[in-house]
Formats: C-alpha cells, structure tokens, sequence
C-alpha cells in the first residue's frame, strides 16, 4: 500500500550510525570556545597575577607603594609579611604585605601632579 513505500524512505540512512568523526565534529564548538576563553581571559589574567606576587616578594626599604586601601606611602621597615609604611611625617603604620596593590609614583605622594 501507500504507506508501506513511505516508511521505507524514512528508514535509516545507507551507512548506518555516525562514525567516531561525527563526535569530535559535536564537540568542536565546545573545545573552540575554551581555547578562546584560555588565550583572552584565563592566561592574562594568570600572567598578571604572576606579576604581582613578584612584585609583592620584591618589596624593600624604600620603595613608594599604594595600598588596597588607596593610602600611599613609602616603606620604612619590612618584617616577613608585616610592611610598616611611612604615610606622612612622622606617621608610619603597619600592613600586610599583600594589602599592597601597586607601586606609587613619586610625584602622586608629594602632591606634585
């Protein structure tokens, strides 16, 4: 009949399943978008982090920095993780190393800009 010839030319495809290339084909977008989130987002935000832990071991008497809190001031004395840091004269406090966010230019502390 009509609808026997209909169900045969609906039936599978001549070569049968897909094959292990059609896989990888599905997963191509995921692995696509991961290496573009890697090399735009992950590995800068890796190197930058990188650089501020070795900024912060580098840390010595004398160096102008600007804290988390936005107070900038020069180190007088560092003692392991402890900074004490001159904010003005005569007035030094003490902070945690990795308080510090940055190093402060010279002339933003002497109210020079």
């Amino acid at each position: 009949m009509f609808f026997d010839s209909i169900a045969y030319a609906m039936g599978a495809p001549a070569g049968g399943a897909e094959g292990g290339g059609g896989a990888l084909m599905s997963f191509m977008p995921l692995i696509l978008m991961f290496a573009i989130f890697y090399f735009l987002l992950i590995r800068p935000q890796q190197k930058k982090a990188k650089m501020h832990r070795e900024f912060l071991a580098s840390l010595k008497k004398g160096d102008y920095v600007l804290t988390g809190g936005g107070i900038y001031g020069r180190i007088t004395e560092t003692d392991g993780d402890v900074l004490s840091v001159e904010i003005g004269e005569g007035l030094t406090i003490k902070i945690n190393r990795n308080f510090v966010s940055g190093p402060a230019d010279i002339g933003e502390i002497k109210g020079k800009k």
